[in-house]
């Protein structure tokens, strides 16, 4: 007998709901079994860019079985504790189908009842391979194709309406879970959900400041805070880590309305994983991915504060990347690029041929230089212009010289070579965290 393995997905929608919030009811009907949890519960973001995503695009997974050796405590659920423990032993047939019932049942029961909204639930005795995760969290990944993967597997699937969340369900399990971050999650009284939340935005700037291992808190360019949600879910708010001491730590420093019950993730938020080398000539439709290129001709600004650089890789292909204004950094950076400035650009593609882009590097800037006065030949006092293609003036003994006297000097360029990011507020989850972060 060996453990199991559930994974779930499409569970939400823009009305309510919340897939995480639902792995914490399984998390009760197993301790309801008496069945333990083995390892941490894991929320897993999939590719960012896929257009049926899922309001998150977040799938959840959770190995359980008989407990064994050393636990720790990953939530709270009615006031109890919910322990991981770090190995265990697989459970009888009949209590592993009592269980995979329960938690199905639970699974409807919370998805809402709406179209588009085809929860799905992955049962599989093993993690499944981590090709399955790579293609979800990078590439398009149909049902169709994947499905018949996972029967030969021996996986046991449950759906209702399309089969679209077996993907993310299943991506859940077979995520390698080698390169994490953590998140924990206090959710709200039922009786809360949809009214507005109360937390403190002044502890969750303390909280940051004394655990410096969370991150994307708040943005202190746009004062927002990112802990909450603004849609009628049940989280009341969330603390990203780099540990899960952190997340721990800094849950007791936050203060809000009462939580109802809380859960850590081990998650793959801030890691990157969405992103893959790539030539212009396979950044395909709703992919991410990373070009390194030569920046072709000056940028050209866009309506509503966007701007468009169009970059060439190593293969002579050209395509138009757009850094966004929401993002706020990235459109003064690609601003100040010059045609033949080296730069490795990332970010993600919807139908149109543009990259969006997610972030920038400057590997090599072509020297930047500007037309400045010339001395006076007569006196050498330093000649002011008289306007563009009008020459200069000497202040002193007012000697005129023509445009083409102007001097050139090199300049500093605006941005010195080195990594730029969005401001936190306009990050994807998946998005790598900048070194200094």
């Amino acid at each position: 007998m060996r453990p199991i393995w559930v994974g779930i997905d499409d569970t939400d929608s823009p009305s309510g709901g919340c897939t995480t919030w639902v792995l914490t009811e399984l998390l009760r009907e197993a301790r309801a079994l008496s069945i333990d949890l083995l390892g941490e519960p894991r929320l897993v973001r999939l590719n960012p860019n896929i257009p049926w995503k899922t309001r998150g695009n977040a799938a959840l997974g959770a190995r359980f079985g008989r407990g064994s050796g050393v636990r720790r405590k990953v939530a709270e659920i009615d006031g109890r504790p919910v322990f991981a423990y770090a190995r265990g032993t697989g459970l009888a047939p009949a209590d592993r189908a009592r269980f995979v019932e329960a938690a199905w049942t639970s699974v409807l029961r919370n998805a809402p009842d709406e179209p588009g909204t085809d929860p799905a639930l992955v049962v599989s005795a093993r993690r499944l391979p981590s090709s399955i995760y790579w293609r979800a969290v990078r590439e398009v990944v149909r049902p169709s194709e994947l499905v018949p993967e996972l029967e030969r597997e021996g996986v046991e699937l449950r759906t209702r309406g399309e089969p679209t969340g077996v993907v993310g369900a299943a991506a859940a399990i077979a995520w390698p879970a080698r390169r994490a971050t953590w998140e924990l999650i206090a959710y709200r009284a039922r009786a809360r959900w949809g009214t507005p939340r109360t937390v403190g935005a002044r502890s969750v700037r303390e909280a940051q400041r004394l655990e410096p291992g969370l991150f994307l808190c708040h943005d202190p360019r746009t004062r927002r805070l990112l802990v909450a949600p603004h849609t009628p879910c049940p989280i009341l708010f969330g603390l990203r880590g780099t540990s899960a001491r952190a997340c721990r730590s800094a849950r007791l420093i936050v203060r809000s309305e009462p939580v109802d019950r809380w859960a850590l993730f081990r998650t793959n938020q801030a890691t990157g994983d969405h992103l893959v080398p790539r030539t212009l000539g396979t950044f395909g439709p709703y992919v991410a991915g990373t070009v390194e290129g030569t920046v072709v001709r000056r940028p050209a600004a866009r309506p509503g504060g966007h701007v468009a650089i169009t970059v060439r890789d190593a293969e002579g292909a050209e395509v138009p990347c757009v850094a966004f204004e929401p993002t706020k950094t990235l459109p003064r950076v690609v601003l100040s690029l010059h045609a033949g400035d080296r730069v490795a650009v990332w970010g993600s593609r919807g139908t149109d041929p543009s990259v969006h882009l997610e972030g920038i590097r400057l590997l090599r800037l072509v020297p930047r230089h500007r037309d400045a006065s010339p001395a006076c030949p007569a006196c050498g006092n330093t000649t002011r212009s008289l306007g563009r293609l009008r020459g200069f003036r000497c202040p002193r003994c007012r000697r005129r010289l023509p445009p083409e006297a102007a001097r050139r000097e090199t300049v500093r360029p605006a941005f010195p070579p080195g990594e730029y990011h969005p401001t936190p507020s306009a990050r994807r989850h998946l998005a790598p965290r900048p070194a200094t972060a």
